[in-house]
Parts: C-alpha cells; sequence; structure tokens
C-alpha cells in the first residue's frame, strides 16, 4: 500500500469565516486566521508531504500565489474543505456558485481533493426530504468538482444532519460522492471509525485521522485520547487503500509539536 502524509493547516490560529457570509451567502467561507507562511513551513519541518487548506485561506492568495508559497515550503497543496447548507433551495445556487469558484482556484493551485462538510439542522428539526435534497447537491458538487480535475469527497461532520452511522450509512445511498471519513468526528457521534472504512471501502480515498478525548470533549494529536486511530489504519491496510492521509487538529497549544507527535504516531503505524 502506498499512502503519502499530509497535514491540515487549521491548527495555526483561531477558525472563523467570512463576515461578508452573514449577508452574501455565495462570500461565505470557512478561514484559519493564522499565517499560512508559517503553518506550511511547520508543516513541512514535521516531516509531511502534503496539506489542505479552508476555502477562505485558498481565496486569500490568487493560485499562482498560493502556488509559490507552497513550493516554497516543499508542500503539495491536497485539497480544500468547504461547507454548505445545502438543503435550502432558494440559497442552493449562490452556495453552489461558491463551490464553483473555489473548485476553480483549488485546481489551478494545485489540488487533486475537493472536501465537502455541510447539510444543516433545522432550527425546527430535520425535514422529510432533506437528506435527498442533501445527496442531489452533493451530486451537482461533485460535478462542479470534476469539471475543474478535482475528486470530491463528502465530510460527515459534528453538528449536521449526518453525524452517526445510521445517518452515515444513509446519505451514502443518496450521493456518488467519496466517502472522506473524519475519525475524531464519526466516533464521537457513535460510530466505530474502523467498521465504516470497511464499509465504505470502494469510496473512501482520502482520509482525515484525528485523535479524540471523550471527557472533558477535545480533539487530540494522533498518539493520545480515546480513539484507536490504529484500529482504522489497520482497516485502511486490510482494504488496499493507497494515496494521501490527512492528520488533522483543529486546535492545539503548540501546533507544530501536535503535528511531529501525530507524524511520528502515522510514520509508526505505516511502517
Amino acid at each position: 500500500m502506498a499512502v503519502k502524509l499530509a497535514y491540515h493547516a487549521n491548527c495555526w490560529g483561531p477558525l472563523g469565516g467570512n463576515a461578508v457570509g452573514v449577508t452574501s451567502v455565495t462570500q461565505l467561507t470557512y478561514r484559519t486566521f493564522a499565517d499560512m507562511d508559517r503553518a506550511f513551513a511547520d508543516i513541512a519541518r514535521a516531516g509531511y508531504q502534503g496539506v489542505e487548506i479552508f476555502d477562505g485561506n485558498l481565496l486569500d492568495e490568487t493560485p499562482a500565489a498560493m502556488r509559490s508559497k507552497l513550493a516554497q515550503a516543499g508542500l503539495e497543496l491536497v485539497s480544500t474543505y468547504s461547507g454548505a447548507n445545502f438543503v435550502f433551495p432558494d440559497i442552493l445556487a449562490e452556495e453552489l456558485a461558491r463551490i464553483e469558484r473555489v473548485a476553480g482556484a483549488a485546481a489551478e493551485a494545485g489540488a487533486t481533493h475537493y472536501v465537502i462538510g455541510g447539510g444543516a439542522k433545522r432550527a425546527n428539526g430535520i425535514q422529510a426530504d432533506d437528506y435527498q435534497r442533501l445527496g442531489a447537491a452533493l451530486d451537482q458538487v461533485g460535478e462542479i468538482a470534476r469539471r475543474s480535475g478535482l475528486r470530491a469527497h463528502y465530510h460527515p461532520h459534528l453538528s449536521t444532519i449526518v453525524e452517526g452511522p445510521a445517518e452515515v450509512s444513509k446519505i451514502f445511498g443518496l450521493t456518488s460522492l467519496d466517502f472522506c471519513p473524519d475519525t475524531a468526528h464519526l466516533a464521537a457521534a457513535g460510530g466505530d471509525p474502523a467498521a465504516q472504512v470497511r464499509e465504505f471501502a470502494g469510496r473512501v480515498s482520502l482520509v482525515h485521522l484525528k485523535g479524540l478525548q471523550r471527557e472533558p470533549f477535545a480533539f487530540t494529536p494522533l498518539d493520545t485520547g480515546d480513539l484507536d486511530n490504529g484500529a482504522v489504519i489497520q482497516a485502511l491496510k486490510d482494504t488496499n487503500y493507497s494515496g494521501w492521509v490527512m492528520a488533522e487538529l483543529d486546535s492545539w497549544p503548540d501546533p507544530y509539536e501536535g503535528a511531529v507527535r501525530s507524524h511520528a504516531y502515522l510514520s509508526r503505524h505505516f511502517a
């Protein structure tokens, strides 16, 4: 099995978004408020070959400038991450227009993958056809990504309508997108990430590995916490996974130290 190790650049500053998106949905991107030059340098120094960034950080630069930053650090842009509501017909075209803009910029900057989260929880609860709406929207995202030369993946996430294992199985019966498992989010929602990797083995072509501490709730480097990511890695081996493995850690006092610890863990388990 050939795997390459990457890291998400979201740990080097607080997570936020584009405030203009509150009133203009088409501008609603994620962003890490951080020095990306420092993040890229730390990620490369920790031993990773690739990186994922949020769509807002991607759009902060021209694709040429982003390519230059990555080349200077010696990293490959693996993927970018976006989210959207997807279940509200009145704003879906605006959300898809943003995704199309991001996909084009990501491809120009050298990315090969596009990770998508979302599926809004309504104030009054899930409507009967929300999953069908989400699945249909994700298929449109997949077509947008393909036109830009990217492979799109759906990333189940806490706080969306796709959290627990039954919801995960349901949505992948309603969309053709690949599955990007985030081990910590899956486990926190009651899933068994290793079993879910096996269940969807033919549709896993990008992986997010993250540690989880249940009490008090926190995300951690891969070498600590309550989640056995080693079992997930074994499932990847058993299903002949080949491709990028993306370690991720939303927040950590010393981002570089967290990246180093997770890289050592991955190197040990994939040796």
